[in-house]
């Protein structure tokens, strides 16, 4: 089987390109958008040999795994833009439930769930677990175009067949959970789910039922949490996504935190002394 958009992805004027292999899926579409090449349009790929992850971290896409990319261009509104990772996280949710129905797939850092038992779950930002294991991560990254217009590369990774073991986090792959699924499927999916939350998103007008949707999946929501900013750790309360969907902390003081980038544990990671 060979990499496909789903019907309603190409009805809605997406296209494609596929490789065997690539560097990283989010630099072809960055040079895609330099080019004038207009999206919507995936770039996707069973081989990343130079992928990354948030904060420059290297992200894996061994033979078989997903490595996608979806450039968006002709945008105005970044700050709307920038919620666009949450919107990608809704829809792999979706294609992960499509292909995985019943697994219990928890989107997430660290595995947490806060004891809830939903098919899948979302946790700030933009990271995939399951059964407390990292299975995807997503990366966003935007670049100015000519008019004040500027593009949107919108990066997913899936560990479909092969999953890192020296990390120092769980990972896991839908084989290892006993998903019998390959890229091109998964793929097959996340192009159809990725229309339905594109168009609930409503480039930002829907902003506010996309994050009323988001928190009802959300790991962790009044747990204890401890996110990692620079140069210190937060811990307290999360209490819910704003506005804006930054991460909103309670302290054990009592006040209110809006953070728009941090790394968030749950959990037993949450109480250490030091993360």
């Amino acid at each position: 089987m060979s990499f496909a958009l789903a019907p309603s992805a190409l009805e809605a004027g997406y296209r494609l390109e596929a490789f065997a292999s690539v560097g990283s899926t989010n630099a072809i579409a960055i040079e895609r958008a330099r080019e004038g090449v207009p999206g919507p349009l995936w770039i996707v790929s069973k081989k990343q040999e130079s992928g990354r992850g948030r904060r420059g971290r290297q992200w894996a896409t061994p033979e078989g795994n997903l490595a996608a990319t979806l450039l968006l261009s002709g945008l105005r509104d970044l700050k709307a833009a920038a919620t666009l990772g949450f919107v990608a996280g809704l829809a792999l949710g979706d294609a992960l439930e499509a292909v995985a129905p019943g697994r219990g797939v928890a989107l997430a850092v660290d595995g947490a769930n806060a004891g809830r038992s939903r098919r899948f779950e979302l946790k700030w930002p933009n990271d995939v677990l399951a059964d407390g294991a990292k299975l995807a991560g997503i990366l966003l990254e935007s670049i100015a175009l000519q008019d004040g217009e500027f593009a949107v590369a919108i990066g997913i990774g899936v560990n479909v067949l092969q999953h890192p073991v020296d990390v120092p986090y769980p990972a896991t792959s839908l084989r290892a959970m006993g998903v019998e699924c390959d890229a091109e499927t998964l793929f097959l999916a996340l192009s159809d789910a990725w229309i339905d939350n594109w168009r609930a998103w409503d480039e930002g007008r829907g902003l506010a039922a996309v994050r009323r949707r988001w928190l009802a999946c959300a790991a962790g929501l009044g747990s204890e949490v401890a996110v990692r900013l620079e140069g210190e750790v937060l811990r307290g309360v999360f209490e819910t996504i704003d506005e804006d969907c930054r991460f909103v902390i309670r302290d054990r003081q009592g006040r209110t935190h809006e953070i728009a980038a941090g790394d968030v544990h749950f959990g037993a990671i949450a109480s250490a002394t030091a993360i």
